[in-house]
C-alpha cells in the first residue's frame, strides 16, 4: 500500500508560478510511475504530466512547455513545477502513485487546490 500527500497549492496570478510536491510512504519500493492529473469543476480528470522511475516524461497538451514533473526516488516524492500559469489551470491537482510504467491502477493523493487568478 502506498500513501500519497500533495502539498505546495494555493492561490496566483496569471502568469504567476507554482510547485506542488506529493510524498509517498508505505511501500514506496514498489512505485514506478508517478504523475499529476487535475479535475476541474464540471469536468473529467486530465493528464497533467507523468515520470517513470527512470525519468522518462509525458505531458498533457495543455501543459506542455510551462509545467515541469520531476521526482526524487530515494524519498518517493514526486514535483510539478507550474509556469506561465493560465486561469483555465485552476483545477483541484491529485498525484498518482504505480506499480506500473504507466500509471495504471494508481494509488491517489487526496489533492491539492490550484486556482489561478486573472
Amino acid at each position: 500500500q502506498v500513501q500519497l500527500v500533495e502539498s505546495g497549492g494555493g492561490l496566483v496570478q496569471a502568469g504567476g508560478s507554482l510547485r506542488l510536491s506529493c510524498a509517498a510512504s508505505g511501500s514506496i519500493f514498489s512505485i514506478n510511475a508517478m504523475g499529476w492529473y487535475r479535475q476541474a469543476p464540471g469536468k473529467q480528470r486530465e493528464l497533467v504530466a507523468t515520470i517513470t522511475s527512470g525519468g522518462s516524461t509525458n505531458y498533457g497538451d495543455s501543459v506542455k512547455g510551462r509545467f515541469i514533473i520531476s521526482r526524487d526516488n530515494g524519498k518517493g516524492t514526486v514535483y510539478l513545477q507550474m509556469n506561465s500559469l493560465k486561469a483555465e489551470d485552476t483545477a483541484v491537482y491529485y498525484c498518482a502513485a504505480s506499480r506500473f510504467r504507466t500509471v495504471a491502477a494508481p494509488s491517489w493523493g487526496q489533492g491539492t487546490q490550484v486556482t489561478v487568478s486573472s
